[in-house]
């Protein structure tokens, strides 16, 4: 199991000081990518004109627009809370930038009230994302938008 108070510490470390948000993010994505088992994208989308735009991220290439309210990270922006999904093939509307993904957690990125993106991690896995991840990405993304954008 992973140890996500050394991982946020590693990001808090990697990432302080820093002025450049998207080389941050594409840092974080890294981090992410070599932390986790069994994932097969980590990354974020940023909220543009009203839709989800692709951001840093490892993995395949991806969806590069997403609709407020339409799959997995835009159901997390529009419910303005983290959704973490066991089987994506169940989820209504999932778009499937993978068809190799079968699990997800989406977590979104606040600036104030806000939000302002998300962080999403997907997997191979069937119910491979549990509680203690979805506490350790939840406090992941709050280093990030207190480090990043000062909340």
């Amino acid at each position: 199991m992973i140890d996500y108070t050394m991982l946020n510490e590693q990001l808090r470390a990697l990432i302080d000081g820093v002025p450049h948000k998207i080389a941050n993010l594409a840092n974080a994505s890294a981090l992410l990518w070599q932390s986790l088992d069994d994932i097969n994208w980590a990354g974020f989308y940023l909220m543009q004109d009203g839709a989800l735009v692709l951001g840093p991220f490892q993995g395949k290439p991806a969806c590069i627009e997403i609709a407020v309210g339409r799959g997995v990270c835009g159901t997390a922006v529009a419910r303005r809370e983290t959704v973490l999904v066991e089987n994506v093939h169940d989820f209504p509307g999932h778009i499937a930038c993978d068809g190799a993904s079968n699990s997800e957690i989406v977590v979104p990125l606040f600036c104030g009230d806000e939000v302002i993106g998300v962080l999403d991690i997907d997997s191979p896995i069937y119910s491979r994302f549990t509680a203690n991840d979805r506490v350790g990405l939840e406090a992941f993304a709050r280093v990030l938008e207190q480090q990043l954008f000062g909340t």
